[in-house]
């Protein structure tokens, strides 16, 4: 498939429309989830730990497959697997509303909900990116703003669902508003060149012809014609010798010919065959070493080493309070009637705020988008830390909203990782650090919870929880210091008997 030069404009601001609304349907009830995981505390009468898996399952399993996801997009285009994903997601919540227990919801709320989000993810950026290029930016700007408006308005909304409709109500309905999402697949018009482009081989035709087991090559015409000749001289002198020994000979010609070409072919066939698969295997094998060598060289980068282990602490630790932050102010036994607004929603609200204000910060030739994302971790693990002493609804909506702004450090994230490893190895880089922030959304949540069940408190959880942050930062600040490169610099001065090993390593 061809694709014409990317518009910039026209179709593709119905795109950016369309990929929102994806995004805020599909994200709006996994991100908000902390209402629901109390109602399923209340109902299923489970550990806190062992309840947060819900949650954690359908935010991180979409991270975990992100390679096959991309499979996906790349086979089958964005069109159909938004349309497909959208059944899955509305399955899986209206599924969700029949649990009998919490290992169900595992299945039908973490894992199907999630791998559905996971997809149209993938395909809302990949499609989003055919239509834009210079503007490229501002548009995947705006449809990332759709998960966090729907973390704003569905916390609400799950509430008062809840209140009215009951926990299975709430996801019913939920389940059905999710089926707006095949409307906007609906709409999401691939990219195609008007002039039909000259059909591609084959995977067959791309084989060589030296591997093709059943290739013949064709003869010219001087051999067929030395064919001729020389069955017509055999079969002069065989017109020679009388009647009987023609039969006989001519018999025996035929059978020993036919003996021969078929034992030649078939050994042929075979060794050709045996070869293919040789050369096949061999290939294969090779695209794994290319894969895992460029792997150990990525990981040579001291920077970018630094920047997997805080991208998965930052997301054991930073994580949770989305999650739990209703029910800290529940332990922490503040009235309800002094909320004005779900915790939740501020974190959405100041998450979208969070991002356009990095992501602006970001393009400013004077800042450094390693040592913004820094400090963007480390002011988290101080705000985690604070959560034991806020005991009012009004401190702990503060801390939301600092938390909330600080997440919105995602918008940066591909800067940074661009940064370290350049824009040649991002796509590879991109995948592993986002494998890895997967796990720590799908593992952070339970550990919180398991620290409550332990010690039935949150503090030791949240100060947990911010050691985790603050370590990576510190870990990546690190990294990051140029004293390292003035290190690199001096020792490749050294003299010629002088032996030293260079870590290579960019800011």
């Amino acid at each position: 498939m061809v694709f014409r030069k990317p518009p910039d404009g026209g179709w593709g601001w119905v795109i950016v429309v369309v990929s929102f609304f994806t995004q805020f349907l599909c994200y709006g009830s996994p991100l908000a989830v902390g209402v629901l995981y109390l109602e399923w505390l209340d109902t299923f009468g489970e550990g806190k730990g062992k309840t947060a898996w819900v949650g954690s399952l359908a935010n991180g399993i979409g991270l975990l497959a992100s390679p096959v996801c991309s499979i996906c997009v790349s086979s089958f285009g964005a069109r159909p697997v938004t349309i497909f994903s959208g059944f899955m997601v509305a399955g899986g919540l209206m599924m969700s509303s029949f649990a009998p227990n919490i290992y169900f919801l595992y299945i039908s709320y973490g894992i199907v909900v999630g791998l559905g989000c996971g997809l149209l993810y993938t395909a809302t950026v990949t499609i989003t990116c055919h239509y834009f290029d210079k503007r490229r930016g501002l548009a995947l700007g705006l449809i990332s703003t759709g998960s966090s408006v729907g973390l704003f308005i569905y916390a609400a909304l799950q509430r008062e669902l809840v209140d009215l409709y009951g926990l299975d109500g709430c996801l019913l309905i939920v389940g059905a508003l999710s089926l707006n999402i095949l409307a906007c697949g609906s709409l999401m018009r691939p990219l195609e060149s008007s002039d039909s482009p000259p059909p591609e081989k084959t995977c067959v035709d791309k084989v060589p012809d030296q591997y093709f087991v059943y290739h013949e090559k064709e003869k010219t015409v001087e051999e067929n014609i030395s064919i001729l000749e020389k069955g017509y001289a055999d079969e002069k002198c065989v017109n020679n010798m009388p009647d009987y020994k023609q039969d006989s000979v001519l018999n025996k010609n035929v059978l020993s010919s036919i003996n021969v070409n078929e034992k030649d072919s078939y050994k042929k066939k075979v060794v050709e065959q045996t070869n293919l698969c040789k050369q096949l295997a061999k290939r294969k094998w090779q695209l794994y070493l290319n894969y895992w060598e460029e792997t150990m060289v990525l990981f040579k980068n001291k920077v970018f080493s630094a920047l997997f282990v805080a991208i998965l602490l930052f997301d054991i630790g930073g994580f949770p309070p989305s999650l739990l932050m209703e029910d800290v102010a529940r332990s922490a036994n503040i009235n309800e009637d002094d909320y004005h607004m779900p915790l939740i929603s501020i974190i959405g609200i100041m998450t979208t705020v969070g991002k356009l204000t990095l992501g602006i910060l970001a393009d400013f030739k004077w800042v450094n988008t390693l040592y913004l994302y820094v400090t963007t971790l480390l002011m988290t693990g101080m705000a985690l830390f604070a959560i034991p002493f806020a005991k009012s609804y009004l401190t702990l909506a503060m801390l939301s909203g600092t938390l909330g702004f600080l997440t919105g450090n995602w918008s940066i994230f591909p800067y940074v990782t661009t940064k370290t490893v350049g824009i040649d190895k991002l796509t590879h880089a991109y995948g592993i650090l986002m494998f890895f922030a997967g796990l720590g959304n799908s593992f952070g949540p339970p550990i919180v919870g398991w620290f409550y069940d332990w010690t039935q408190e949150y503090d030791t959880a949240f100060y947990f929880s911010g050691f985790c942050v603050l370590l990576g930062g510190f870990l990546l600040l690190l990294a990051a210091l140029p004293c390292w490169n003035a290190c690199a610099s001096q020792s490749s001065k050294l003299p010629p008997n002088t032996y030293s090993y260079k870590v290579a390593s960019s800011a």
